[in-house]
């Protein structure tokens, strides 16, 4: 278990994933809430399948330096 200080947003993976799932919806206009909702359900299901961009998003915290 690894111990982090209050807000470290560089050693959470979690933040990769936002900024880059913000990144690619940020040129889109969705009409309604629901429209931006099925929007960010579709990029998240697309990135699930990139284990690559989600290795990235590990390999940039720099918290894990060797595969297992």
């Amino acid at each position: 278990m690894f111990r982090f200080p209050t807000y470290t947003p560089d050693l959470n993976p979690a933040e990769g994933v936002w900024a880059h799932l913000k990144h690619s919806l940020g040129n889109l206009a969705p009409c309604s809430i629901d429209d931006l909702a099925e929007l960010v359900r579709a990029h998240l299901k697309r990135m699930q399948y990139q284990p690559d961009l989600l290795d990235g998003f590990i390999a940039g915290t720099r918290l894990i330096t060797a595969a297992p």
